[in-house]
């Protein structure tokens, strides 16, 4: 789907994040694989973010959605001598993908994926339509109450469904319902839920279509990490079996060799053409395979694959040069088995 991009020709590499958050391992990966060569810049709407403390420095920006948010972002590149933005958060990805062409201009990589790419992978609804019009297996998906109900009295489906917010991230307003009234009082639930939290903001394209009903399904669940070059050129696909969630991320997971998987990844890649990382999460059930989400960015579960040998930022920051990624950066060691741990930090 992208147009081959050009990578402006630059020999050292000073990195902005936008809506960093906690993604403070992220940073420490990235200033690491610099060794020198530039500086890490930090950026989110509020300044009790802790992955502040990761950076060389790091700034408090307007509100995403607000008119000075490019703007600022603009102002402040120039001023840092910035060669590269990596935004990190669903809601920040389609607005600097809008604008990616006017940071170019002034000589700035934005690590982002096409409009149309984000449009298809942060709304859910899109993304079930894309994977089935791809003959890609899904979880059967309804807009509404009163396709969901036809279906449950076909026995096209039956409960428990899912029930969620279509332009939605991490565990937020994710239910299950077990029945009739559940599934009533829980879509209301839900809209009220987007109304109090920013997934508001991208909710406002069609409010009244703004929760999804999937079928639940049953097996082994696995995500990947579906790398492209900036070019959107495939470059390999790591395969991480999870162990246990938490707050609708990876909480532990283990890297396998898996011949159909890293197939499926290589087959999004191409219909995608996607910049960088694609972050799925799928089910295997029996011998089939159905792909749940997909997120155009590091995901939660990126650290599993770094774990286990693979170095995208080191990749990333090659590309950037201009040059080709060292030997194995992207080669991951199967059978590694890595856990998320919780620290406190002061800020």
């Amino acid at each position: 789907m992208n147009s081959k991009r050009s990578v402006p020709d630059i020999k050292n590499v000073n990195i902005l994040f936008t809506s960093v958050g906690r993604r403070s391992y992220l940073l420490e990966y990235f200033k690491d694989a610099l060794e020198g060569r530039g500086k890490v810049y930090a950026a989110n709407s509020s300044s009790d973010s802790p992955a502040f403390l990761a950076a060389d420095e790091w700034v408090v920006t307007p509100l995403i959605y607000d008119a000075n948010y490019i703007p600022f972002l603009l102002n402040y590149c120039k001023e840092k001598n910035i060669k590269c933005i990596i935004p990190l958060f669903d809601v920040d990805l389609p607005i600097l993908s809008r604008h990616k062409e006017e940071f170019k201009k002034i000589g700035i990589q934005v690590i982002v994926s096409d409009v149309q790419v984000i449009d298809i992978c942060n709304d859910k609804y899109k993304t079930y339509k894309f994977l089935k019009e791809n003959n890609i297996s899904t979880p059967k998906t309804f807009l509404s109450y009163e396709e969901c109900f036809e279906a449950l009295k076909s026995k096209e489906i039956k409960f428990p469904l899912i029930i969620k917010p279509r332009w939605g991230m991490g565990s937020i307003g994710v239910y299950s319902a077990e029945n009739i009234s559940e599934l009533k009082i829980l879509i209301a639930k839900i809209k009220r839920e987007i109304e109090q939290t920013y997934l508001r903001y991208e909710s406002q394209k069609d409010f009244l279509n703004s929760v999804i009903i999937q079928e639940k399904l049953n097996g082994q669940e696995y995500g990947l990490d579906v790398i492209n070059d900036l070019r959107g050129q495939y470059k390999t696909t790591i395969c991480k079996m999870k162990c246990e969630m938490r707050s609708g991320e990876t909480d532990c997971g283990i890297v396998v060799s898996d011949k159909e998987l890293k197939a499926l990844g290589e087959h999004l890649s191409r219909l995608l053409m996607h910049c960088a990382n694609l972050d799925v999460d799928l089910f295997k059930t029996g011998d089939k395979i159905y792909v749940l989400e997909m997120n155009a960015r590091f995901g939660g579960g990126y650290p599993f694959s770094h774990m286990a040998g693979v170095n995208l930022p080191k990749a990333i920051i090659s590309w950037l040069l201009g040059e080709s990624e060292a030997r194995g950066c992207l080669q991951e060691k199967t059978g590694v088995k890595s856990r998320k741990d919780i620290h406190m930090v002061k800020l």
